[in-house]
């Protein structure tokens, strides 16, 4: 007669081997596999009108060299909508200026995007592949799920300054300048994308400013703070370490948008993403939105 056997930790098809290497070297193999059922690739009717009431959308996908960037779209609410259980339409398309621009190709590109309302502190993340169409460009859906309120900044929406930045206006560069040096130590808020065999994920990271250091012009580092156990983004940095940042100024609409490699190391106080970064793009008024100054999050750890 066999003895019986002891169940292991359940797999969760929403996870690649990354993730699920570092939910078991952090202890959360089984949290994360409950918490991964809320993964779905269909598109809920709540889910669907938080999207329509959105007027922007973070993106992130590789370029045409590979490079990994994390974006920003805007619009009038309804720019990106749900038009079926699986399928999202955005008008408009990527800005000629972005350095995104031109990867969106009828065979499909893979891509990750966040829907992030500071109103309400709510988001919403999802993953599929993206095509052209006569709107701008239609996302096929294959996960999407919702993210708690953590580290998330109230602001309320003041409105949006008609124009935008052409692409001239886009300052190229391989290092932080002394200025986006100041920007990024004084940030409370930066958007992730990152890439893995499965797919393209953009995530959200904040914390009070300070959070972001910059450890040299190409260095920065940020703690990873405790959140739903998935570890997606950390799980594809296991398996790929390219990576796109978004940085937003959320008064005046300036974007900073780096491109490079990261890492993640493991300590005895915690686990410490480094970023190496390799090309930087700033569009001044790259956002026509504008925003209050923030709330911040009830949660945000202090910082030194």
């Amino acid at each position: 007669m066999r003895g019986a056997q002891t169940p292991g930790p359940v797999e969760t098809p929403a996870y690649h081997q990354g993730s699920r290497t570092v939910q078991a070297r952090v202890g959360v193999a089984d949290l994360a596999a409950h918490v991964g059922r809320s993964i779905t690739p269909g598109i809920r009717p709540v889910a669907a009108a938080f999207l329509e009431a959105q007027p922007m959308l973070m993106v992130g996908a590789a370029d045409r060299a590979g490079r990994v960037w994390s974006s920003l779209l805007t619009g009038t609410p309804g720019f990106a909508r749900a038009t079926g259980p699986h399928t999202v339409s955005v008008a408009g398309g990527i800005p000629a200026h972005d350095p995104l621009a031109g990867v969106i190709t009828p065979e499909g590109t893979p891509v990750g995007t966040l829907a992030l309302d500071p109103r309400t502190r709510r988001r919403m993340r999802l993953n599929g592949t993206v095509r052209p169409s006569a709107r701008g460009f239609t996302i096929e859906a294959e996960q999407v799920f919702s993210n708690c309120p953590k580290y998330l900044q109230k602001r309320e929406w003041y409105g949006s300054e008609a124009g935008r930045s052409e692409s001239g206006a886009v300052r190229y560069g391989e290092v932080l300048s002394p200025d986006q040096v100041r920007r990024v130590r004084a940030a409370d808020t930066f958007f992730v994308a990152t890439v893995a065999p499965d797919g393209v994920d953009t995530s959200h990271r904040g914390g009070n400013p300070g959070f972001v250091r910059v450890d040299a012009p190409r260095e920065l580092s940020w703690r990873d703070y405790p959140g739903n156990a998935m570890f997606l983004t950390l799980g594809n940095l296991e398996a790929d370490g390219r990576a796109g940042l978004l940085f937003l100024d959320w008064e005046t609409g300036t974007t900073l948008q780096l491109s490079g490699l990261a890492h993640t190391e493991y300590g005895p106080e915690g686990r410490v993403v480094r970023f190496r970064v390799e090309r930087t793009a700033e569009t001044p008024s790259g956002s026509p939105l504008r925003w209050s100054p923030p709330e911040y999050s009830p949660a945000n750890p202090p910082t030194p």
